[in-house]
């Protein structure tokens, strides 16, 4: 009977999916009825036909329900007829507040970039009128999809816990991030109540209590509490010290007393108090002498509570009455856990050593129970399960996660690539039956996996870092990336590829005529920069010496005295050379650190040069003078990542400089004055490029975080925001050989390299 129910309510559900997908218009700058965004994908869910037939890509534009993720985390994720789905899934944490041909311009991106890769079987199977709106058409790709995003946020995550209702059960993760802001956020990713602002310093600690209340602590020296369920702060202060930051935060239970919290702070103090009232309780407490002391309370088989805490390399024990030292480790501890066995804990340390000890065997240099050894450093444990029987969880600065079997220690698969920045925090849930666990990373983005043998079982991906691209002028449409010790040239137009200077690590490339030949020009490793010829593929011409520190920037320059490079290095100099004969005709060594980017523009019969680096200042030359123009620009924006030129519509030229701190700022070049300033919110900013618009209008194309932003510098306007999911460190962008009104933009990035055609008036 029970059967039978179950099966009307799927045919139900498949038939009004069937019905409303025949609702949606096939137009996707036609808005679909809100009931369809909200519900649609729902429903094929219900009626297992989950599918791009069901829930189609002109839907996926205006899709307001937010749970395709979710939603396709329950379906059999290997069927072909839900590529479009899945592109939308990798994205769709990222672009929930952009505007819907943004989304069906990354939509598009992301399904041809998932369709380029070797083991890919997908075909762009929508409809062509689907994408009429969208202002790009996809040219190339070698681009790694990332592995969609629980949640995404604007800043680090430097905590994470469950928050549990009064019944105990989980509703919900709490996330604290560097800028002292509190997220509670719906077991779909979705926030369930206004951030709550909550330390002037990082949230380091978040410990929860029954009730979903929350106590916080953070690098501003202060405890504070939160009502995670009502989404509201409860305590601002529950104590504070002045000029020190709160290292560890643990519960504990000293022999007969009340259980109490205890705050560790810098200076060495330690703060008791209760969770009830937070009222301060005078303890007999140790004294830390470390200022990144870590501590947590251990049961003992007897039933009182020992307190660990740890001394750079050494962990000690806190009866109550003495202290005596425990164990000792190759490196400072980074790492504290309780075990679920009574009077057991596991330690971890910056060289990766994990380790399990019994404090019932009290003698000092006691050996562990077990060790392993992870291959980075270790920044975060945590006990899970796994088949009903307890695990261990270890995370490290590599972006990976290990899964260990207690109490032996022994690994469980392999190393699961996690994040592309190290692992900053840990928990986990018990979501409908499965356990999660929920990752957050640098990468400001939080990851949820089910504990299982299968997803430890993942091998982490072949894939190799571009470390330098670039694209050749017009007419060649030849694009450039170097990646595993060599450079690959692709010829956009008939798809074609070659390889240059195997066995060679380069940090640079640029493409310099010479003769009217053109040239790639590559840095290596060694320092030294050579030139290429793409079509014979042998080194041409003079090596060019001079720097002592590996270069970061190249670019070719049109300058009256001939075809020139120039290069930026870490040694922080810029050097302009003369690629005939292989002279340096000038060193502007007037950088205090690394040069981290180099621009380029001709402009009434001159030519200059702008480069920028982590000193924070911009300065512009002339090539043809060899000196600076005006002066040195200094920013405010923390390090310069990139440099653009911008020839304003009155005559007066520009420079663009993209920031570590996330706004892009324009500065006039002959008087240094700022003329325009635009925060992305969207993390740090890795590159950006200029490119000429229809009636007389300038745009910027800026790589943030997670997305391209297209903005109108001419009228002050956003223009368009591509969703990649990974941070780029390269946009470059040439006209298009095959007509005035679009431009080719190269975008490339830790996860690959894409290029595409950008339609102007589309924009």
């Amino acid at each position: 009977m029970r059967d039978s129910t179950d099966s009307r309510h799927t045919a139900i559900h498949r038939d009004i999916a069937a019905a409303l997908a025949g609702l949606v218009p096939a137009d996707p700058t036609i808005p679909p009825h809100p009931y369809l965004r909200r519900h649609l994908a729902e429903h094929a869910a219900e009626g297992n036909v989950l599918d791009d037939e069901h829930v189609p890509p002109a839907l996926l534009a205006w899709e307001t329900s937010s749970e395709v993720r979710r939603l396709l985390a329950t379906e059999d994720n290997r069927s072909d007829r839900r590529q479009w789905l899945h592109a939308w899934a990798r994205l769709e944490p990222f672009a929930r507040h952009t505007d819907p041909v943004s989304r069906l311009t990354s939509l598009r991106l992301s399904h041809y970039a998932a369709a380029s890769l070797p083991q890919a079987r997908a075909k762009e199977t929508a409809p062509p009128q689907t994408f009429n709106a969208t202002p790009v058409t996809p040219l190339w790709s070698h681009y790694a999809s990332p592995v969609p995003a629980w949640a995404a946020t604007p800043s680090d995550v430097t905590s994470l816990t469950a928050v549990e209702s009064a019944n105990g059960k989980v509703k919900a993760i709490a996330a604290g991030d560097k800028g002292g802001t509190l997220r509670i956020l719906r077991l779909d990713g979705s926030l369930a109540h206004a951030p709550i602002e909550v330390h002037r310093g990082a949230i380091s600690h978040l410990l929860p209590l029954r009730g979903g209340l929350i106590i916080t602590a953070g690098t501003d020296g202060c405890v504070a509490a939160v009502d995670a369920v009502h989404g509201r702060l409860i305590r601002q202060v529950i104590v504070r010290r002045e000029h020190t930051w709160v290292s560890s935060l643990t519960a504990y239970h000293p022999t007969g007393h009340l259980p109490l919290l205890l705050a560790a702070f810098s200076d060495g103090h330690v703060v008791a108090f209760d969770p009830g009232r937070f009222q301060a309780h005078a303890l007999a407490l140790p004294e830390l002498e470390d200022s990144s002391a870590v501590m947590c309370s251990v049961q003992m088989p007897d039933g009182h509570a020992c307190l660990l805490f740890t001394q750079r390399d050494t962990v000690n024990c806190f009866d109550g009455h003495t202290v005596s030292q425990h164990s000792r480790h190759p490196a400072r501890v980074r790492a504290l856990l309780p075990m679920p066995r009574a009077g057991q804990y596991a330690v971890a340390d910056e060289d990766g050593h994990v380790s399990l000890y019994d404090l019932t065997a009290t003698a000092v240099g006691t050996a562990p129970l077990a060790t392993a050894r992870h291959a980075a450093p270790v920044t975060n444990l945590h006990v899970t399960s796994l088949d009903q029987q307890p695990a261990l969880v270890s995370a490290a600065g590599d972006g990976t996660l290990r899964l260990w079997r207690i109490p032996g220690l022994r690994p469980i698969e392999g190393s699961l690539p996690a994040h592309t920045a190290p692992v900053t925090a840990m928990t986990h849930v018990d979501v409908a039956g499965q356990n999660r666990l929920f990752t957050a990373g640098a990468d400001r983005v939080v990851r949820s996996w089910p504990v299982d043998r299968q997803t430890f079982a993942q091998a982490p991906k072949a894939w190799n870092h571009i470390t330098a691209s670039a694209l050749s002028p017009a007419p060649r449409r030849l694009l450039a990336a170097a990646r595993a010790s060599r450079i690959v040239v692709w010829d956009l137009a008939t798809n074609r590829h070659r390889t240059l200077l195997k066995g060679r690590k380069v940090t640079a490339l640029a493409w310099p005529r010479q003769h009217g030949r053109l040239l790639l020009a590559a840095a290596l490793s060694d320092n030294s920069i050579v030139c290429a010829d793409p079509v014979t593929k042998r080194q041409t011409g003079p090596v060019l010496r001079g720097h002592f520190l590996p270069v970061n920037a190249l670019v070719a320059l049109s300058a009256a005295r001939g075809e020139l490079l120039a290069s930026g290095s870490a040694d922080g100099r810029v050097c302009v050379w003369d690629l005939q004969t292989g002279g340096l005709l000038e060193d502007f060594g007037h950088h205090r650190f690394s040069v981290r980017c180099l621009a380029t523009h001709q402009s009434g019969g001159r030519a200059f040069l702008a480069s920028g680096g982590s000193d924070g200042a911009v300065r512009v030359w002339d090539v043809d003078g060899l000196g600076q123009v005006g002066r040195s620009i200094r920013c405010d924006q923390d390090i310069i990542n990139d440099l653009a030129f911008v020839s304003w519509h009155d005559g007066g030229l520009l420079i663009a400089s993209a920031g570590q701190d996330g706004t892009l700022k324009l500065w006039d070049v002959e008087t240094g004055r700022l003329t325009d300033e635009l925060a992305l919110h969207d993390g740090e900013l890795g590159a950006v490029t200029a490119l000429r618009l229809p009636l007389d209008r300038t745009a910027l194309a800026v790589a943030g975080r997670t997305s391209i932003h297209l903005w109108d510098a001419t009228a002050g306007r956003h223009l368009l925001r591509i969703v990649t999911g990974a941070p780029l460190r390269t946009l470059k962008t040439v006209s298009d050989p095959d007509g005035a009104a679009s431009s080719i933009l190269l975008a490339s990035g830790e996860a690959g390299t894409m290029a595409f055609r950008l339609h102007h008036d589309q924009l």
